[in-house]
């Protein structure tokens, strides 16, 4: 049969015989394994292809008939094993895996095995769902035991697997028996495991990990680099991320938009605009192009920062540069306008929204609330909730929380006690913070009764109060001159293991003062600081007021300087009360020398 080694003959005339009638499937197999035999991949390929695109095939039958054919062709018009390697590919790609596990099978029962590369293919999308990982990792075990010799390429994609069903530890054991086996781990084998460590909070094995690539000479590529720095970021360590960032630019390594918006971000979360700012500059110096992504990053840092103008300003620069503005930046905006009473502009901008074909999610809906009840419309919040409701949109806590305040800031207490009723029908527990709202209402119209009934209220829930909830109880009890309840309430605090922090110590402090009783001060704040409760500014001007009172200029003067070193800045009445202080003494220089730092 010498016409099989005239390839270019035969493949014409089977597309001649092909324009008068299907071709049979003996013909098509034929073909194939000449077409290999040639090294015309391509061509196998396609033949093996086409035949199974047929919708009215029954693959059943089909794929036993074809197997069947191409062995029977294989001695006689081709004898290249590649053959059966291209038609379990083309099994895999077209999704018949169980056909290419049985193809497996039966080719090992001829003596034939399926190479590395194609089994890598069948393992890659067995791995696309959940059932689908743990069937490749059982043929992982099984086809080495038959002869499959796993490469660099089969480790990373079982690595792979592992880590996205949270199995790191076991990732990790494969990659260190890679290299028993022969198989060096490369950059993207350790990037896989890194990637693993960072989606469960390990972030001391990832800094190992490094540490080992660093050994063997292998460079952390943009997506490991990424990783860490997403994980430093999330856990609040956002300078050792930029330390990160600075050692990839010292290697050679080129930052890409993702990690430098990974970075603006974390810096924002944590209150840091200017350093996020200094980064945003940074990446476009570097022809590195921001994206809505890093946008809408910045705009809800300056939003958080209070600077909502320079938020608006950014805005419009990220318009200008026809990126478009997402939900999230349309309620950062919104809400950062609604915390300045901006009510106006942010339902401007809510309407922007809806021209835009943007739908308002709870977010929104609960920043707009917010605003309207902080500037007394509580009537038109409440309009508002049942428009969201009418949308679909269920109201969440925030939404209630937002409301309780508006109607606690309007003297509406019972109103505000009845929506918290409404909110426990509707399924919302109250929080922390609906009571705390309450709490401070109460307190403010001199009802410490009820607001201590609250606290019991939610202790009896197993609702743990947070410190900001037993401060307002102590500034209502020091407020209204009752500073002895006061102290029962920071013994009890304490006895409960709840660490109070320098505003509950500044509210006794401050009720001391205006009584004159320096003794008790000196004693609240001997006690503040026995529990390693640091001083804050306002601490400071209690102090000195009290003791200017007292004429304690020497110790007065030292907690000044103590103030002023540690980057806290005194008030007017703290001014006022030194220098008035120093003029009874007859220390005119000391008062001149606080005047001028003073008008300074």
């Amino acid at each position: 049969m010498s016409i099989r080694n005239d390839y270019r003959f035969v493949l014409n005339f089977f597309e001649w015989a092909c324009q008068r009638r299907d071709p049979s499937l003996e013909a098509t197999c034929i073909l194939a394994q000449i077409a290999t035999a040639s090294k015309d991949l391509k061509m196998a390929r396609k033949l093996i292809q086409d035949f199974w695109v047929n919708p009215n095939l029954d693959v059943g039958v089909s794929f036993g008939h074809f197997v069947e054919q191409l062995i029977y062709t294989y001695k006689d018009w081709g004898s290249n094993p590649r053959v059966f390697d291209i038609f379990f590919q083309a099994l895999v790609e077209a999704g018949m895996l169980n056909e290419a596990r049985k193809l497996f099978d039966k080719m090992l029962n001829y003596g034939l095995l399926i190479s590395v590369e194609s089994c890598n293919l069948f393992i890659s999308h067995l791995s696309k769902d959940l059932d689908g990982i743990k069937v490749a990792l059982k043929v992982f075990s099984e086809f080495s035991e038959v002869g499959v010799c796993w490469n660099t390429a089969s480790y990373i994609i079982i690595i792979h697997s592992l880590c996205q069903t949270g199995r790191v530890v076991e990732a990790h054991q494969l990659l260190l028996q890679m290299e028993l086996r022969g198989c060096m781990p490369d950059v993207v084998s350790y990037s896989t495991i890194t990637s693993g460590y960072c989606q469960v909070w390990e972030l001391q094995k990832v800094l190992k990990l490094i540490q080992e690539m660093q050994v063997k000479g292998l460079k952390p590529n943009p997506f490991t680099c990424n990783g860490i720095i997403l994980l430093l970021c999330k856990t609040g360590k956002v300078a050792e991320a930029e330390r990160i960032l600075r050692e990839m630019i010292s290697e050679g390594i080129a930052p890409d938009s993702v990690i430098y918006t990974t970075l603006i971000d974390g810096f924002c979360k944590f209150g840091n605009v200017s350093a996020a700012y200094r980064l945003f500059d940074e990446m476009q110096k570097r022809k590195i192009s921001p994206d809505f992504i890093t946008y809408t990053a910045v705009i809800c840092g300056l939003c958080r920062s209070g600077k909502v103008m320079e938020a608006d300003k950014l805005f419009h620069d990220m318009v200008c540069k026809q990126l478009d503005p997402d939900e999230v930046t349309y309620a950062a905006l919104i809400d950062g306008y609604c915390k300045e009473g901006k009510v106006k502009e942010a339902f401007s901008l809510h309407n922007k929204m809806l021209e835009m074909g943007l739908t308002p999610n709870v977010v929104t809906y609960t920043a707009l609330t917010d605003g309207l009840c902080k500037c007394g419309e509580v009537d038109t919040a409440n309009e508002l909730l049942h428009e969201m409701c009418r949308k679909g949109l269920e109201l969440n806590i925030y939404t209630y929380n937002s409301l309780v305040n508006g109607l606690c800031k309007a003297g509406n207490i019972d109103q505000a006690v009845k929506l918290m009723k409404d909110m426990e029908v509707t399924g919302f527990h109250p929080d922390d913070i609906t009571y705390t709202t309450l709490m401070d209402a109460y307190c403010n119209s001199r009802e410490m009764d009820k607001a201590h009934e609250l606290l019991r209220q939610m202790l009896d829930r197993g609702l743990q109060p947070a410190v900001v909830t037993f401060n307002v109880l102590m500034n209502g009890f020091c407020m209204f001159g009752m500073p002895q309840d006061g102290e029962k309430l920071l013994k009890w605090m304490l006895e409960k293991g709840i660490m109070p922090n320098a505003s509950t110590y500044n509210s006794l402090m401050k009720q001391y003062c205006i009584r004159n009783n320096m003794h008790a001060i000196t004693e609240i704040y001997k006690g503040m600081c026995a529990k390693g409760v640091g001083p804050d500014a306002n601490t400071y001007n209690i102090l000195i007021k009290g003791h200017c009172k007292e004429r304690n200029m020497k110790e007065a003067w030292f907690l000044h300087k103590d103030m002023v070193g540690k980057g806290f800045s005194p008030t007017a009445s703290s001014f006022n009360a030194l220098i008035k202080g120093f003029y009874k003494r007859k220390k005119f220089s000391e008062a001149n020398q606080l005047f001028e730092k003073m008008r300074s």
